[in-house]
């Protein structure tokens, strides 16, 4: 314990060295944290905007349809025969047809 305390009375205390951890602590939160969010975020709208009439899809909560209407904010899903929906293009989560590749 009175190492650590000679330790931290014997660094120079201000300019740059008393700011390195906490500059340390926001690189480490941006480039594993807030970087790879964004980069998520960027290809999910990617997605979205290549979303067009047909396309099978999943969405958040899981349920399972076509896209028979594409709208500038909305989708009308077809989730059976004549049974559509109406969900926000937001809550589209994935490709079905990926899904099916993979199994």
């Amino acid at each position: 314990m009175n190492t650590l305390i000679v330790l931290l009375q014997t660094t120079p205390s201000g300019g740059f060295a008393s700011f390195l951890p906490i500059i340390l602590i926001i690189f480490v939160f941006y480039f594993f944290m807030i970087r790879p969010q964004i980069n998520k975020q960027k290809n999910e709208d990617s997605f979205r905007s290549q979303l067009k009439k047909g396309d099978k899809v999943v969405t958040i909560g899981g349920i399972h349809g076509k896209i028979s209407v594409l709208k500038e904010t909305k989708v009308i899903l077809e989730i059976a025969n004549d049974l559509k929906i109406t969900i926000d293009k937001q809550s589209i989560s994935r490709d079905k047809s990926l899904i099916e590749e993979k199994s």
